[in-house]
């Protein structure tokens, strides 16, 4: 008798998990093509010799460990190329990956993206508004830190919340250079003795706007450089699902603690403004299908000018005929017209434009 075989069930995703260990070994264990995003913020490889005084002669506590320590520029461009390997691996095909780093590393880890087919959208520069200042006073004070944000590869259609961004900015579209401070005061985790838990702790609000304009609730959100988990603490509030990845057990520990104390934003909290094109489609002719305007009814434009309704849902004005933006642009001798906010209807004796009806049909439909 012939024993038909079954196919293994794809392994579960660890969602809400710190793994311990080599980054590189975990992210191959994890299933291919599961991961919205990844934020990766790997050692820079400083380069740092000798120890950092300030002009009182107090030290200053740099990155000095060992995670960011290699031998050269070969072994750590190795490194960059395998991890980058396994993080591409791990995306799902609209997925993207977010990188950060200083001098001493973006630039060898952008041209490794490209290199493995990755898409790169943006670079941002994050200014600090807060930078530690230049104490030998030989350099300029580095204050920037480089992100780059790419996609899996050119055709994905990668998540980016371009309405919601411009929200947080006052209604401006948001541009590639972000002022927003370093970690200091409450929001720098300590240890008992007051040194810094972490030596590059990144600020809950570069995360913040990362996971707000690219990702979406309930996304999940791969971090396999952990520390001490600014990616999984923003990431639980905001309702996405994340893995952590850190191989050093006391970031593990800090990660953990802060991580438990993190309420996530109900429902309704976690909502962002949507851009209109993600909105229903509704065509002008479902108006006066349902009777909200009728055939021979009368619009008007912001100067005056008229048009009637027929029966098809086409307008027709003196000796132009065709849909509302069609017969707008004619009227403005345009290339384009915005026929929604262009014509209006009368309501009771006050002008309104049509997108009022629209909406209404709209908001019935989120309703079903």
């Amino acid at each position: 008798m012939t024993k038909t075989k079954t196919k293994a069930a794809p392994a579960a995703l660890p969602l809400n998990t710190i793994l311990d260990g080599d980054c590189i070994e975990r992210m191959n264990a994890l299933p291919e093509n599961s991961v919205d995003l990844i934020f990766a913020d790997p050692p820079y490889n400083l380069q740092l010799k000798g120890e950092l005084h300030r002009p009182d002669n107090s030290k200053v506590d740099a990155v000095d460990n060992d995670w960011d320590q290699f031998d050269s520029f070969k072994a750590y461009d190795r490194f960059t190329r395998d991890w980058l390997a396994a993080a591409r691996r791990l995306l799902k095909p609209n997925g993207a990956i977010w990188l950060i780093g200083s001098y001493h590393n973006v630039f060898r880890m952008g041209a490794e993206l490209q290199n493995q087919g990755f898409w790169i959208l943006n670079d941002v520069v994050w200014r600090k508004s807060n930078p530690m200042p230049n104490f030998r006073g030989k350099r300029l004070t580095n204050a920037h830190e480089t992100l780059i944000w790419a996609s899996k590869q050119e055709a994905s259609k990668y998540t980016f919340n371009y309405e919601a961004l411009k929200s947080l900015n006052e209604g401006v579209q948001m541009r590639s250079d972000w002022v927003l401070p370093i970690c200091t005061g409450h929001e720098r985790i300590k240890k008992k003795n007051g040194d810094k838990a972490h030596p590059t702790q990144k600020p809950h609000s570069l995360l913040h706007r990362v996971l707000v304009a690219t990702t979406n609730p309930g996304d999940v959100v791969l971090d396999p450089f952990f520390g001490t988990g600014t990616t999984g603490a923003v990431a639980k509030m905001l309702g996405r699902e994340f893995i952590g990845i850190e191989r050093e057990a006391e970031y593990r520990a800090v990660a953990e603690k802060r991580i438990a104390a993190v309420r996530k934003f109900d429902k309704d909290a976690l909502q962002v403004t949507q851009s209109k094109r993600a909105e229903p489609r509704v065509p002008f002719g479902q108006l006066v299908e349902r009777g909200m305007l009728r055939p021979g009814e009368v619009l008007t434009s912001p100067r005056g000018q008229v048009a009637k309704v027929r029966a098809d849902g086409t307008l027709v004005a003196h000796d132009v005929k065709g849909s509302i933006h069609q017969v707008g642009a004619a009227i403005e001798g345009a290339p384009s017209c915005n026929g929604w906010t262009y014509w209006h209807y009368k309501n009771e004796g006050q002008k309104m434009p049509i997108d009022v009806l629209r909406q209404q049909i709209r908001a019935e439909m989120k309703n079903i």
